[in-house]
């Protein structure tokens, strides 16, 4: 099982980023003392749009190609109360 949380999660916080740049950039007419915050929107712009890209590309290669199957093979073995044992190996393709 391949693991795609970490490039979900990467999307997600990308889309933060480009949206919380946006309203500060747009919507902020306000400035600091030294800094104007529809500068900082610019940079979490660019910043959660690079990071968007790369996260996307994680999650996209990091999921398992629909047609093709890995071949699962499975050994199991038991035993009974008496001490007999029995294997079973199967391979699913």
């Amino acid at each position: 099982m391949q693991d795609t949380s970490m490039g979900l999660t990467g999307m997600v916080f990308s889309i933060i980023a480009v949206t919380t740049g946006a309203i500060m950039y747009w919507a902020v007419t306000s400035h600091a003392h030294e800094f104007r915050l529809s500068t900082i929107g610019v940079i979490l712009m660019v910043v959660g749009t690079v990071s968007l890209v790369g996260s996307t590309i994680i999650f996209v290669t990091s999921r398992r190609m629909v047609g093709i199957r890995a071949p699962r093979i499975y050994h199991r073995g038991s035993s009974d109360l008496e001490g007999r044992t029995a294997a079973v190996h199967e391979d699913l393709r």
